[in-house]
């Protein structure tokens, strides 16, 4: 039986919606209290037992593989120092997984991107992560939905479900019964509320199952010529193939977009037992005078 023990995690994108935070830093390395937003990314995935990650970058993203890196300058510099608890720090990103690297070099749709990672990742099943959606919760995410894999045995999308007026910026997904997870009888990509089948929309986390490459291989490009990754899943359902959809237990926050990225930045801190007392008095400070 095919196990879980890959991890691809997509860092390709433009961050042109944190502009101009993200002109020169990659948005995945954008601080979340004290930790790059990746690094939450595999964190996340480690907690599910996977010991690869796969990151599928492009150019100007060279920090995110630094980050994951030994030797680095602040390696040395932190231990010429002597300070071994912050040496830990510092070197734990490293040794967090076995790490690989594809990469895309035109924007061309997430299946695109996935399929640019192939040579690691095809014949066995594989969680697929979007760092952009931070989820806190107290057991990962991810190893919630290897659960449902291992329980389905077929592709598994991560969803939420979202007020009736969002609707329309989301995938929807089609449910064909009330379980937790539950099998899917389609997808659609934000479709008109009137026309939803559903509340519950995708986030970014996915469990992939070994067919998925062959999918990609049979969709046609849509939309400015880009490949979707919901288009290889409803080709997943169109051949009798089981794809499900899991909600999971967590808070979602979506770090793409300023204010997203803020409320992710507090919900971290107050969730984190050293910080959340102090972070909770300043900021009731700061709204006390009203800003």
């Amino acid at each position: 039986m095919a196990t879980v023990s890959k991890a691809l995690i997509l860092a390709a994108g433009l961050g042109t919606r944190m502009l101009p935070a993200t002109k020169a830093v990659p948005k995945e390395m954008l601080p979340i209290v004290d930790r790059p937003l990746i690094q939450y990314a595999v964190e996340e995935a480690v907690a599910a037992g996977i010991g690869h990650v796969i990151f599928v970058i492009a150019e100007g993203k060279e920090a995110i593989r630094e980050h994951f890196g030994s030797n680095t300058r602040a390696d040395a510099h932190v231990a010429e120092k002597g300070d071994s608890e912050l040496l830990e720090i510092v070197r734990r990103p490293a040794g967090l997984a076995r790490f690989d690297w594809a990469f895309q070099d035109q924007p061309k749709g997430i299946a695109h991107a996935v399929a640019c990672a192939r040579q690691y990742l095809e014949g066995e099943p594989f969680a697929l992560i979007f760092p952009d959606d931070l989820i806190l919760s107290h057991r990962s995410c991810v190893a919630q939905m290897v659960d449902a894999y291992n329980e389905t045995r077929g592709s598994v999308i991560a969803v939420h479900e979202v007020p009736r007026e969002d609707i329309p910026q989301y995938g929807i997904v089609d449910p064909a019964d009330g379980g937790n997870p539950a099998r899917l009888r389609g997808v659609v990509e934000k479709p008109r509320i009137e026309d939803a089948p559903s509340q519950l929309g995708i986030v970014g986390r996915y469990i992939l199952s070994e067919t998925i490459f062959e999918h990609i291989d049979r969709i046609p490009p849509g939309k400015n010529g880009e490949l979707q990754i919901t288009d290889a899943l409803m080709s997943q359902i169109a051949a009798g193939e089981v794809v499900s959809g899991l909600r999971y237990e967590g808070q979602r926050y979506d770090t793409g977009r300023p204010l997203g990225y803020l409320v992710a930045q507090v919900a971290a801190a107050m969730a984190r037992p050293d910080m959340a007392r102090p972070a909770r008095e300043r900021l009731a400070a700061v709204l006390g005078e009203g800003i």
